[in-house]
């Protein structure tokens, strides 16, 4: 059975690109805009792994976070940064969050981080 991803990310090329990276290696994907998205798709999809942008309009990827976390201590979810916002960074780890990627990323490094993420037991 394919593993989803929620894709989380106030701007649509982000998105797409992170989208088509997992997308060719099989994996199921569904996308939200922003935080608030976030939160609803997740309970109504229950993804294997979200992908969340930190930075967005309407909640940012840490309240997300920490709401989706709050619901399912069982989620996995990986941060998605851009340069220099490593104190957001450490927040979201001590948050709940897996791990994070760092933009601009490599298709390399996102296909590895994902599988990392999958493969390892959330921090409850």
């Amino acid at each position: 059975m394919s593993k989803t991803v929620l894709v989380v990310d106030d701007a649509a090329f982000m998105r797409m690109m992170i989208r088509d990276i997992l997308a060719k290696e099989g994996y199921v994907i569904h996308e939200a805009v922003n935080g608030r998205d976030a939160v609803e798709k997740y309970a109504e999809i229950h993804p294997d792994l979200v992908t969340m942008d930190i930075t967005m309009p309407e909640m940012s990827g840490l309240d997300a976070l920490r709401k989706i976390r709050g619901t399912d201590p069982s989620a996995r979810v990986l941060i998605v940064s851009a340069m220099g916002q490593q104190r957001m960074i450490v927040e979201a780890l001590e948050s709940g969050a897996m791990d994070f990627l760092v933009k601009p990323f490599q298709p390399t490094k996102v296909l590895e981080t994902v599988k990392k993420c999958l493969q390892s037991t959330p921090r409850c």
